[in-house]
């Protein structure tokens, strides 16, 4: 499945629904963190009107979130 074309909020939006927590934000770009009993996973998302693909599946990585779970956080 191709990942679509999104804005750096949507990701946000995702990712916060998915369980992550905003820590800061620093110029365009929002650290969000995730406690788990894995340990804790950090992600670093750019405030942007389109996020390239491979960003976002670097993000998705970071994340540790599969694309058909990403897919119904949105």
């Amino acid at each position: 499945m191709k990942l679509p074309v999104l804005s750096g909020d949507d990701v946000i939006k995702a990712l916060r629904k998915a369980g992550f927590e905003i820590t800061r934000q620093r110029g365009s770009h929002v650290s969000l963190h995730k406690k788990t009993p894995e340990g804790i996973f950090l992600v670093v998302v750019p405030r942007k009107h389109e996020i390239k693909r491979g960003t976002l599946l670097n993000i998705l990585r970071q994340a540790r979130i599969g694309r058909e779970e990403f897919f119904k956080l949105l």
